[in-house]
């Protein structure tokens, strides 16, 4: 078994030399607010989780992966009007993301699988151009997408119906992930919002405000539990290995 770091980040070169061969998976995520209950870093947390996760399931089966470091901006425009949320242009995510996963194939890497936990409509658009960019210029990338009905069906009642920003499903994720960053008794006193943002950005609605979340947050976030967050990560690496293999 691949006993070398998970993290890319946290290998000396010569371990990196190491890995030249492995599948890359990349984490993106953003920095923007999500409810009064989880930190800014929601998504960056989720999607290194399930990078890691898969890592090791992935060389579980024999099969050699590396994190590599995540993104941590996006477009995040739906989340603006909230204290700490810092968006970038999508012209910015693709170019940098376009970049990464080319520089990933310079350095040696077999292929890279974006894996993404940041779901506004933009970024998801943004990433799908940039795994069709990065193909283009020749490297092996794939980028599965979860809000497809193939993968969301997989995911849960509320991510199914869209009403998943801060709601049960990401706050689950984080309590099995980073539980010290959740304010719990704040999240217990959150009343249902089952408003969904996938029909209120059909809607025409372009900010959380407007579309009925005055408090950067949809679903169910008191019925949250890190059992939940448990069995929503073992889907997730289902998922991503899944993807990961088509590169091997």
């Amino acid at each position: 078994m691949d006993d070398a770091p998970l993290k890319l980040a946290e290998m000396s070169y010569e371990e990196a030399e190491a890995q030249r061969g492995a599948l890359a998976l990349l984490p993106t995520g953003a920095t923007e607010a999500h409810g009064p209950h989880l930190p800014l870093m929601t998504d960056v947390i989720i999607s290194e989780e399930a990078a890691l996760r898969t890592a090791r399931a992935l060389r579980g089966e024999g099969i050699r992966a590396v994190v590599l470091p995540p993104v941590a901006y996006a477009v995040t425009e739906y989340a603006a009007d909230f204290g700490g949320t810092i968006s970038v242009r999508e012209d910015t995510t693709r170019g940098l993301v376009v970049d990464v996963v080319l520089g990933a194939e310079r350095a040696g890497f077999a292929g890279t699988v974006i894996i993404n936990a940041h779901l506004e409509p933009a970024n998801v658009s943004a990433l799908e151009t940039c795994q069709a960019e990065a193909s283009e210029h020749g490297a092996r990338c794939v980028f599965p997408n979860i809000v497809r009905r193939r993968y969301a069906e997989r995911l849960g009642e509320e991510f199914k119906s869209g009403a998943c920003h801060a709601g049960s499903y990401e706050t689950s994720l984080v309590l099995a992930a980073r539980p010290e960053l959740v304010k719990t008794t704040r999240m217990r006193t959150l009343a249902p919002n089952p408003t969904s943002l996938v029909t209120a950005a059909r809607e025409g609605n372009t900010t959380f405000k407007t579309a009925g979340g005055d408090q950067a947050y949809f679903g169910y976030p008191a019925d949250a539990s890190a059992a939940e967050g448990e069995e929503l990560y073992a889907e997730l690496v289902r998922i991503y290995c899944e993807a990961a293999r088509t590169l091997v």
